[in-house]
């Protein structure tokens, strides 16, 4: 074997078609990787910035307080000794904090949003959070991420490493004296076939060590690391195990060189788009017609129903309430109703996003069953699981947003309901809770 890698290795050195591929990948992956370091970079820095608007947006409020002051001079309605406007001016976001293993696969970052302001109205499904756009579909947007490298440009690399072991020998006619000297062909096909396999997943690992020093990979996840070479590396011997088998059974290097590409665009984009499609017509997209009827119609049959209805609803929701100060006297719960209603508002936002989820996850779940025969889906979503850029990562940062959401509304009933006037202290505690995890 040794000496069938050495010769392969001369052949490659000398083939400046392969040579040139390899270096034009090299450098479309170490771009890639800078796009997905340029974007962790940004991100990182934009979360920094929230952390010190939070700052001295609390520094602001607080100082109202030492002061003896009820709000900003200019809105003199404004009454921070009150739940309502003391949480008004607590300054609440949710972060999804990226992760740097996002340098070798951005997924879904650049179209789901990262970032939110929580208020008592915001949803997770608000105009701010963005729909999701498949990985192929970036390079509309000029942007090119390393995963997209190996997963869909790594395989025609190999291609053109493999496409004319045996086939350039049986186009020479020299085939049979090849075998004579080798001894065992299937031995020497996969002696030649695994030197790539191996110069592959050795240039896999030099890029990757790469972006691990764009990003601090190594110091906070390199589990993760690891398992994403091995899933890489895992990619790159099914293709070589795909295009074997056409070398084992080619008659030349066009007839390989043609079938390897039709196998490519058939794993690569024929059966992903089938699936797409298929998909969509068994769940035609919603385009979050329930969210945008709760807002409408619901929501203000809602704002219409009679005190008595709107106060058990809310009994419902909080049964604390009924043992409240505001509780035992109908006229001081006309005055607390208008902010409370927040609560049932937002409650029926969530049955709205359920069906909206609910529909996501019956299309997340048909792809996941065509993994057997659509295996660059298997292995895209594989990868955006590990650099934390998959759809369930994003579902739990909007899982993330309601939860804020439902704390700060209860605070704002309870506390309501309980007439507690805001103190400095009081307002602390606001932030406590409500600050970013």
């Amino acid at each position: 074997m040794l000496t069938i890698f050495l010769g392969e290795w001369q052949h490659f050195s000398r083939n400046r078609f392969k040579l040139l591929a390899a270096c034009l990948f090299l450098l479309a992956s170490l771009y890639g990787l800078y796009n997905g370091q340029d974007l962790y970079t940004t991100q990182m820095a934009e979360s920094e910035k929230i952390k010190e608007t939070i700052e001295e947006s609390k520094a602001k409020t607080l100082a109202w307080f030492e002061n003896g002051e009820k709000g900003p001079k200019d809105r003199p309605f404004v009454n921070i000794e009150t739940p309502y406007w003391a949480l008004s001016y607590t300054p609440v976001y949710e972060v999804k904090t990226p992760s740097p293993m996002m340098v070798y696969g951005v997924g879904q970052a650049e179209q789901y949003a990262y970032y939110k302001q929580i208020t008592s109205q915001a949803s997770p499904y608000d105009a701010d959070m963005a729909e999701e756009i498949a990985n192929p579909e970036r390079l509309q947007l000029g942007a090119l991420d390393f995963s997209f490298m190996i997963l869909f440009l790594l395989p025609l690399l190999l291609l053109i490493f493999l496409y004319n072991i045996k086939g350039s020998e049986m186009d020479m006619g020299i085939i049979k004296l090849v075998y004579a000297q080798a001894g065992s062909p299937v031995k020497w096909l996969l002696s030649r076939t695994l030197f790539y396999v191996v110069l592959a997943v050795a240039t896999l690992a030099v890029l990757m060590l790469a972006g691990a020093f764009m990003t601090p990979v190594l110091t906070e996840h390199v589990g993760d690391f690891f398992q994403l070479f091995l899933l890489f590396t895992a990619y790159i011997l099914f293709w070589s195990f795909v295009f074997f088998l056409v070398l084992y059974i080619g008659r030349g290097s066009t007839v390989n060189a043609l079938s390897m590409v039709s196998l490519w665009l058939l794993l690569a984009f024929v059966i992903p788009g089938a699936v797409h499609q298929w998909v969509s017509l068994q769940q035609p997209p919603g385009y979050m017609t329930e969210l945008i009827d709760a807002k409408r119609d619901d929501l203000q049959e809602i704002y219409d129903q009679p005190q008595e209805v709107l106060t058990e609803q809310l009994f419902s929701l909080f049964p604390q309430l009924q043992q409240s100060p505001v509780a035992q006297d109908s006229a001081k719960i006309s005055k607390v109703m208008r902010r409370s209603l927040r609560a049932l508002g937002n409650n029926l936002m969530k049955s709205a996003v359920e069906q909206i989820e609910a529909n996501n996850q019956m299309k997340n779940d048909r792809i996941a069953a065509s993994y057997w025969f659509n295996p660059i889906t298997f292995f895209q979503n594989q990868v955006n699981k590990v650099t934390q850029t998959h759809y369930q990562n994003y579902q739990d940062y909007r899982n993330d947003i309601q939860q804020k959401v439902d704390e700060t509304i209860e605070l704002l009933v309870l506390d309501t309901w309980s007439e507690i006037q805001v103190d400095k202290e009081r307002y602390l505690e606001y932030n406590k809770k409500l600050s970013l995890h």
